[in-house]
């Protein structure tokens, strides 16, 4: 642990409000602050870190539920409202079954109830540099998953002063961005239905120390320089989930445990930890993620039990106990409308 007694981190990237549509159609549209950026930070918050999200989000209806949301897990919310600032993000997921039963799960840009396009994410800029710089000093992470100059500038601020780095990119994006990014990430993780492959990661001249694959299904592969070179790819398999209710956020939950495991002390954290302390990270990251799995919503179970019952349901997993019994409902910040900016306003 860099300073205090809880490590800190910090993150720039998508943090949007998350607009749920159950499979049963009895539920009401349920609401939650959404996004990996946003999901990996309040996931750490839950698990007992300080978490500082950078973001440009304004005042407006959808960026009053995400700061509602973020305050009930204890994210710190200092920097997320940085000039010049913008619409919170919307995404409505939409939960379906396939015709064997098991969930699946679409995304649209669309209001549900006047059909416009919602606000989509905006980087923050420069500005933001000069508000955050000074209070990156003690953090143990930097994540990533947007690029812009002035994330890189955060990160590439934050690793100097020993952070740990932690980029997941969704796609290519910018080609000059992307390779800066690798120049200067720690730990790379993505998803192989997103890339295939992120060329240069572990190459010579980038700081990537591990590099992780997520496969769906089939579990993820990682690869790393915790020895004396690069290792070969690894495989772990799939954790089993109690329950299939929803396999959305589920890297999310990953992507935190191996943080919450082996960066508390930053870089230093990650080198120390070895090849052993990340394969036990990485299996850890997988029980959060077949956990989650149990639950409507990228952090559904967060609402539906306590953190005593979380504790003990995740520990079960690790023993190899797989429990089926159904849990509680989840609950959420706003059900049964979408702040959308482009709807009439509501008559009080």
């Amino acid at each position: 642990m860099r300073s205090g007694s809880r490590p800190k981190v910090f993150g720039a990237g998508l943090i949007a409000l998350d607009v749920v549509a159950s499979t049963d159609p009895t539920m009401p549209l349920r609401c939650f602050t959404g996004g990996t950026c946003g999901n990996v930070l309040s996931i750490l918050a839950f698990l007992g870190w300080d978490a500082y999200p950078v973001a440009r989000i304004n005042g407006d209806a959808a960026s009053d539920c995400v700061f509602a949301d973020l305050k009930r897990w204890g994210v710190h919310l200092d920097w997320i409202n940085c000039a010049p600032t913008t619409h919170a993000p919307i995404i409505v997921q939409e939960i379906r079954r396939r015709s064997d039963g098991r969930p699946k799960h679409r995304f649209s840009r669309l209001c549900p109830n006047c059909g416009a396009g919602l606000p989509r994410f905006k980087a923050i800029t420069l500005e933001a540099v000069e508000r955050v710089r000074s209070a990156i000093v003690g953090c143990s992470v930097f994540f990533l998953d947007r690029l812009s100059r002035a994330t890189l500038a955060l990160a590439a601020e934050a690793s100097a002063l020993g952070a740990l780095v932690v980029f997941e990119p969704s796609g290519r994006g910018n080609q000059g961005h992307m390779a800066e990014a690798i120049e200067l990430a720690h730990v790379v993780k993505y998803a192989a239905d997103r890339l295939a492959a992120i060329p240069g990661a572990m190459g010579e001249g980038s700081a990537t120390l591990l590099e992780v694959r997520t496969l769906g299904a089939q579990g993820l592969k990682y690869r790393h320089r915790l020895d004396r070179g690069a290792s070969n790819w690894n495989h772990l398999a799939a954790i089993p989930a109690p329950r299939l209710a929803d396999t959305c956020g589920s890297g999310d939950w990953c992507s935190a445990g191996l943080i919450a495991q082996v960066a508390a002390a930053g870089q230093e954290g990650l080198r120390r930890a070895g090849a052993n302390g990340v394969r036990a990270a990485l299996h850890y990251g997988q029980t959060l993620a077949a956990w989650n799995c149990g639950f409507e919503g990228a952090r559904g179970g967060m609402y539906a039990v306590s953190p005593e019952i979380f504790k003990d349901q995740i520990r079960s997993l690790i023993e190899g106990e797989i429990e089926k019994t159904p849990n509680p409902p989840v609950e959420s910040i706003l059900t049964g409308l979408v702040p959308c900016p482009a709807c009439p306003p509501v008559p009080e």
